[in-house]
This record gives C-alpha cells, sequence and structure tokens, in this order.
C-alpha cells in the first residue's frame, strides 16, 4: 500500500474538475484492484466509483463518502482575439487572476488575464472582480488558433504541482478533496474486519449530484464524509474566525451550512480520540458545506458524521494541510470503525 504522501501526490497530480473526473477515478480503480481482490467495484452512470468491501463482522452498514473532483473552470466561449472565456466551478473569481492554468484533455498552458490596471477607471478599480472580465490567454492571436487546440465545454484545471515544504506541510491545487479520497483508498485496502462501502463520488463542486445519487443506490444506516475543511489560522484572521487550524489534528464537525451533524457520532468520534490520544478539532463556527448536506436526507435518511482534514486557502488554486493532520485522520478513522458499526 502506498504510503499517505506518495498517494496524496500522485491523486493531486490527476486534472479532474466537476464532470471530468475519468482520469482520478481510474487511477483510483487501478490501485484498489492492484491492492486487493477481494473488493468490488462499479461505475454508477453519473461516474461515482462505488467500491464493496466484504467483512467477517456482522454491524451496521457503514457507507463512506469522498468526491474526487476539484475545483476549476470550463470554457464558453472563444473570442474573435483568441481568449477563451469561461465559467467558474466552485470558485471565486477574485482568486483567478494571474494564475496559470491547463485547458482541454491536452492540457494547453494558459494563464488568466484582466483588464490592465491603468485602463481601469475608479468605478473599476474599487470593485471586486467578476468572472465576466478574465479570460485565460494560451497564446492564439485568433479564434481559429485557438480552436485548434481547445472547445467550448473544456476543462480547466490550475496548473499547481503537488509539493511538499516547510516541516511536514503539503500544496497542492487539488488537496480538496484528494486527501479524502486518499483516506478512504487505504480504508479499503486495510485489515479491518467490517463489511464497508466506499463511494468515490462526482459533481461535488458543483451541487452535490454523484452524492445524491449514491446514497439513495447505497441506503446507508451510518454516513461518514471524508472531505477537506477551511482553516483560516492566517495572519489577521480574528480568533472567532478561525474556525480551524493546521496541526491540531483532524476535525469533526457539529454543523456546518447544509448538515446538523448526529450529536451521538460526534461525541463518539471526540471519545474515541481522547481514549486514543488522537489529536482532534472541531469547526468553531458554522460554515461551509459537503456532502453531507445530500447523504443525510437521501432515501430513509442515515446518522452522519464528517472528519475532516484541515486546509488552508480552500477553494484556490494552492490550498495547504499539514502531513500530520492527514495521518491522524487515518488513525482515527481506522479507530471508529469498530464502534459504528457496534451502534
Amino acid at each position: 500500500m502506498k504510503h499517505l504522501t506518495e498517494l496524496a501526490r500522485s491523486l493531486c497530480e490527476l486534472r479532474g474538475i466537476s464532470g471530468d473526473e475519468a482520469r482520478v477515478r481510474e487511477f483510483i480503480a487501478g490501485e484498489l484492484q492492484d491492492g486487493s481482490t477481494r473488493l468490488s467495484m462499479k461505475t454508477d452512470p453519473l461516474g461515482n466509483l462505488i467500491v464493496a468491501k466484504p467483512g467477517q463482522a456482522p454491524g451496521k452498514k457503514i457507507v463512506l463518502f469522498a468526491h474526487m473532483d476539484e475545483v476549476g473552470l470550463i470554457v464558453s466561449y472563444l473570442t474573435d482575439g483568441g481568449l477563451l472565456k469561461f465559467h467558474p466551478i466552485g470558485i471565486d473569481p477574485l482568486v483567478l487572476h494571474g494564475r496559470r492554468v491547463r485547458v482541454g484533455e491536452g492540457g494547453v498552458p494558459g494563464v488568466i488575464g484582466a483588464k490592465v490596471w491603468h485602463h481601469l477607471d475608479s468605478s473599476e478599480r474599487d470593485a471586486a472582480l467578476k468572472s465576466e472580465g478574465l479570460a485565460i490567454d494560451i497564446g492564439a492571436a485568433t479564434r481559429e488558433e485557438a480552436a485548434a487546440v481547445v472547445s467550448p465545454g473544456d476543462a480547466v484545471t490550475f496548473d499547481e504541482p503537488f509539493c511538499e515544504f516547510g516541516e511536514g506541510m503539503l500544496l497542492s491545487r487539488a488537496l480538496d478533496n484528494r486527501l479524502g479520497c486518499a483516506l478512504l483508498m487505504r480504508l479499503l485496502l486495510s485489515d479491518c474486519p467490517w463489511e464497508l462501502t466506499g463511494v468515490f463520488t462526482t459533481g461535488e463542486e458543483s451541487g452535490l449530484s454523484g452524492a445524491t445519487a449514491a446514497a439513495y443506490a447505497t441506503a446507508p444506516e451510518i454516513s461518514v464524509i471524508l472531505e477537506t475543511t477551511t482553516a483560516s489560522d492566517v495572519d489577521g484572521a480574528p480568533a472567532d474566525k478561525v474556525v480551524c487550524s493546521l496541526g491540531h489534528g483532524p476535525v469533526v464537525s457539529f454543523a456546518d451550512k447544509g448538515t446538523l451533524y448526529d450529536r451521538g457520532l460526534f461525541s463518539l468520534a471526540f471519545d474515541t480520540a481522547k481514549r486514543l490520544e488522537i489529536p482532534v478539532q472541531t469547526k468553531e463556527g458554522v460554515y461551509g458545506g459537503n456532502e453531507a448536506r445530500a447523504v443525510s436526507r437521501a432515501g430513509a435518511g442515515s446518522r452522519t458524521l464528517a472528519l475532516s482534514v484541515p486546509c488552508r486557502y480552500l477553494h484556490s488554486g494552492s490550498t495547504v494541510a499539514a502531513l500530520r493532520d492527514l495521518e491522524n485522520a487515518e488513525r482515527l478513522l481506522l479507530a471508529l470503525i469498530g464502534p459504528l458499526a457496534a451502534l
């Protein structure tokens, strides 16, 4: 089994915004097939990879979810001057100007540009940047030249390689949510004795379509969402807006803007972490959301827990996490499966 860092690197180097997750899915399926002959896998019509892990010990039906897609852009129009207009997928235009990108199947290099500063009037300089004022420059001089290598509908990802830096820090454009995928892969390849279903989902960043369908199809009694979540432990952040911090352990949420999490599962996670001396934290505030919003209410509903790796600069082209938080998230996840199955 690959080390967590190696697996995270391999996953993060794959390009895959919402609707374009095939590379990620094929890699995950290949690694799981190579690592175990006991797993059964299928891909549903939305592109979710659903993996069944057999077990000897009876227990609750546990289904774990981790989304494969990353934030990015989709090409919407080619201008006469060869620039690419785009629609953002899960990302704010404020973080786009000047970013290097890769476009389409061929990974055509480009940069996101905007109207130059000295051409802006005073009202434009004071206004928030909008995607309508941005375009991708791929070096083409005409629409025809651009059309020879890209097309409307092409996926656009940030050109940000995976990097280890500082003291055990990880940098990549796609930590959200390839870290969750890495945790789920290693759990499915582990020797834990309980029957599990793992779902690597599509479309989280564009409306939770994959998780919604998969939750209905798998009908969990207990759902575990493996994710990343916003850490605002940066210079100038007020104490009540930090949310969570890198290096303080995985995050178990009591609530976010889409979900009130099961109180019993929340307590169980903290009790388990305390017993095993695993650092753990919660989100100090109600922010963001994830697939729990769709999963917890699908079909007959399920008790739902979110276990996340804290991540700085979430939903941007460069995100940062701490390896020790990822490792402790894996420790806590493995320790929780038995108690969850016994509920």
